[in-house]
C-alpha cells in the first residue's frame, strides 16, 4: 500500500512532543485527533487575512463568504451530498440540541423517539429532554456479551407512533460499527427520521449519506485532523420543511435556515482544510483502491481514497492491539466479536486496577488513553461498570505506529504485575 505513516506524522507538530523524557504517544483518538500542520496554518491564515462578518462589500468580508461556500462543498464531498445540505454549528451536540428542539415543533404528546443504549449522552439527552412535551422516549438494548445493538429489540419498539430513531454509526466507547442503512430502512418504514451520530465513524471509512439514506447525519471536526466546530447534514427537503429555531431575520433556506448568529469562521476554514489532507492522502493512494472508487471524481474520489487508505492502514494495528491485549492477565476487553464491523477503539479492563489508575501510569510514560465512560454513559451503566470507574480506552489513528502499540501493551503488561 502505498500510504506512508511516517511521512503522515511529519506533518503533525504535536509528534515532537516528550512526556517524562518519553516520545508523547496520542492514543486518544476517539477523543479528539492531533491537528496537521496546514490545518493550523489555514486557521492563520484566515485570522490574520481574512477575518470578517459576511455580505459585506469590502474584500474581507467577500472572501469570508467564499470561505463558507468553499467549505460546504468540502464537507458536501465527504459526506457525498449537495452544499446545500451541510450546516456548521459549535459542535454536535449543540447541533443535535437544535435539531431535536426543531423537530419537537411539529410533535405532540405520546409521539416516540427510539433512542440506543450504546450511544453517546450527545444523541441521546437532545432526545430525553423532550419527554418534558410529554414525548415518550424508548430505548433500545444492548446485547452485551458482543455490545451490539439488539436489532431484535430495535425493531421491536419501533411502531407507527415512532417520529425519529436516533443511532450511532461507530461506538465511541467499545468501536461497534452498526448496520446503520438497515436501521435507517426500517425506521423509514414506520415513517420516522432518522439521525446518524458519525462523529466517531467519520474518520474510520468513506460516508456516503444518499447510500445510507439518513435524513440527519451529524459529525464532528476535531475527530479529523480539524478544530472544534460540529457540522450536519441534512436532506434538503426535510430541512427546508424543519422550523428551525432561529431569529425572524435569519435566512429562511437550507442550509443556511439552521445556523444561528455568526459562526465560527476561522474553525470552519481550518475544518475544509482537513477534508483537504484527507483527499490529499487520497490522491497519493487511490491506486490501490480503484475497485472501490468506480464512477467517483475529483474531490469526492480522493477523500473516499483517503478514508479507505486511512481504515486500512489502522485495521491490521487494531486486530494486533486485541490480539495482545487479551493475552495479558487480568485484562478483559469490551467490543464486538471477531469479524464484526468497528472501528480502531479498543476499551477494556484490567483486574484490580481501576481505569484511573491504568490511564494514569501510561500517562507518565508518554502513553495518553482514556478513562471513565467518555459519554457513552449509557452503555457503562448497563454493563454494569459505572461503580468501578468505567473503562481504559486505546484509540487508533493513521499518525499512530506498532512501536506505539507495543510501548502501550508492555506498560499495561507491567502495571498488571505492580502489587
Amino acid at each position: 500500500m502505498r500510504y506512508d505513516a511516517e511521512l503522515i506524522r511529519k506533518q503533525f507538530p504535536s509528534m515532537a512532543r516528550v512526556i517524562n523524557g518519553f516520545p508523547a504517544a496520542y492514543l486518544d483518538c476517539p477523543g479528539g485527533t492531533q491537528v496537521p500542520q496546514r490545518v493550523a496554518d489555514k486557521v492563520l491564515d484566515f485570522l490574520i487575512w481574512h477575518n470578517a462578518n459576511i455580505h459585506g462589500a469590502f474584500a474581507t468580508s467577500v472572501e469570508s463568504d467564499a470561505m463558507l461556500v468553499d467549505a460546504r462543498k468540502a464537507f458536501a464531498d465527504l459526506f457525498g451530498c449537495s452544499s446545500e445540505e451541510v450546516s456548521f454549528g459549535a459542535n454536535a451536540t449543540t447541533i443535535n440540541f437544535n435539531l431535536a428542539h426543531a423537530i419537537a415543533r411539529d410533535l405532540k404528546p405520546g409521539d416516540e423517539i427510539l433512542i440506543t443504549d450504546i450511544d453517546h449522552e450527545g444523541n441521546r439527552g437532545p432526545w430525553e429532554i423532550l419527554e418534558e412535551r410529554g414525548i415518550i422516549i424508548r430505548n433500545v438494548k444492548v446485547d452485551l456479551e458482543n455490545c451490539v445493538i439488539d436489532m431484535a429489540d430495535f425493531a421491536g419498539k419501533l411502531n407507527e407512533r415512532t417520529r425519529v430513531a436516533a443511532f450511532n454509526y461507530a461506538s465511541n466507547g467499545v468501536g461497534t460499527i452498526s448496520d446503520v442503512k438497515k436501521m435507517v430502512a426500517m425506521a423509514h418504514e414506520v415513517g420516522a427520521l432518522t439521525m446518524v451520530d458519525a462523529v466517531n465513524y467519520v474518520l474510520h471509512g468513506p460516508v456516503d449519506v444518499k447510500d445510507i439514506d439518513t435524513d440527519f447525519l451529524m459529525c464532528s471536526s476535531y475527530k479529523l485532523f480539524g478544530p472544534h466546530i460540529g457540522i450536519l447534514y441534512a436532506k434538503k427537503d426535510k430541512m427546508e420543511a424543519l422550523r428551525t429555531i432561529k431569529v425572524k431575520e435569519q435566512e429562511n433556506w437550507a442550509s443556511l435556515k439552521f445556523e444561528t448568529g455568526t459562526l465560527n469562521h476561522e474553525g470552519i476554514a481550518g475544518a475544509a482544510e482537513a477534508v483537504e489532507f484527507i483527499a490529499s492522502i487520497g490522491e497519493t493512494c487511490a491506486e490501490d483502491f480503484t475497485n472501490k472508487l468506480v464512477g467517483l471524481t475529483g474531490r469526492r474520489r480522493n477523500v473516499v481514497a483517503g478514508m479507505l487508505a486511512l481504515e486500512a492502514y489502522e485495521q491490521p494495528l487494531t486486530v494486533y492491539l486485541i490480539d495482545e491485549l487479551e493475552k495479558i492477565p487480568g485484562v478483559k476487553v469490551y467490543g464486538p466479536p471477531k469479524g464484526h464491523p468497528r472501528t480502531s477503539t479498543i476499551s477494556f479492563t484490567l483486574q484490580n486496577r481501576s481505569p484511573r489508575e491504568v490511564a494514569e501510569y501510561l500517562a507518565s510514560k508518554g502513553l495518553f488513553v482514556w478513562d471513565g465512560d467518555f459519554f457513552a454513559s449509557k452503555l457503562i451503566f448497563v454493563l454494569g461498570l459505572r461503580e468501578s470507574g468505567g473503562l481504559v480506552r486505546i484509540g487508533l489513528a493513521p499518525y499512530n505506529t506498532k512501536e506505539e502499540i507495543e510501548r502501550a501493551l508492555a506498560a499495561i503488561q507491567e502495571f498488571a504485575k505492580v502489587i
